[in-house]
């Protein structure tokens, strides 16, 4: 049994809100409009991770040259490092908080959107909803699976292109640092692992998160952090 089973009764609710919408609209888009409301939902909550992560980016420079001061003496860094967090009044997990209590809301609409049989035997454009992309056939199929991994692929590159220049702002010497912004590129390749419906929401959850990330950062330094799906 999978893990997630424990999210089953939330799965439930979320089912027959989604079956609901089904009724009045196609299902495909029945998953967008049930996406964005919970994203929707979770906006106020994004708002905090964006505040965090910019508190976070702005005292960047000074925990640097901290790191750089006190290398040698770990008992001083940390004594220094709690004195800045309490005289900027700036919680170290700032923005951590919001972010993980996301977690168990994605995590419901993945697992309503690849174990829901009833809303992947529904099609958009002759595609079911329950197909794998290994096992689509025709030039119909192939296509509804292209644009959207055409539509992926170019949220994807949005967002690695902010990780690019949040790191060149940080210029960080982390290990892989260098490798994060490629990240980016993996909901494409998880796409690819999942039903159709799972795709379709991946990419308008996405898509979301891009332009919500654009709005709640506008008129500031790139922060460093992937986008959540």
């Amino acid at each position: 049994m999978s893990v997630l089973a424990v999210l089953d009764p939330a799965v439930a609710v979320a089912h027959t809100v989604v079956a609901g919408l089904a009724h009045v609209v196609p299902t495909a888009l029945a998953i967008v409009l049930f996406t964005v409301a919970v994203r929707l939902a979770l906006h106020p909550l994004a708002r905090a991770a964006a505040r965090g992560e910019k508190d976070r980016a702005r005292l960047a420079p000074k925990i640097a040259e901290l790191n750089r001061k006190h290398k040698d003496r770990p008992e001083k860094l940390r004594e220094a490092m709690a004195e800045l967090h309490q005289k900027e009044q700036v919680s170290p997990l700032a923005g951590c908080l919001p972010a993980l209590v996301q977690i168990p809301f994605f995590s419901v609409m993945y697992r309503l959107f690849t174990t829901s049989d009833d809303l992947q035997g529904h099609t958009v454009f002759g595609t079911p909803l329950g197909l794998h992309v290994a096992n689509a056939h025709g030039a119909g199929q192939l296509a509804v699976f292209g644009v959207l991994y055409a539509g992926l692929t170019a949220v994807a590159f949005v967002n690695f292109r902010r990780a690019r220049r949040a790191a060149a702002t940080a210029q960080t010497a982390q290990p892989g640092a260098a490798f994060l912004p490629y990240l980016s590129f993996g909901t494409v390749l998880f796409a690819a692992l999942v039903p159709l419906a799972a795709a379709v929401y991946l990419l308008t959850s996405g898509v979301w998160t891009t332009a919500e990330r654009a709005l709640l950062h506008r008129g500031g330094a790139p922060v460093p952090t992937l986008a959540m799906a």
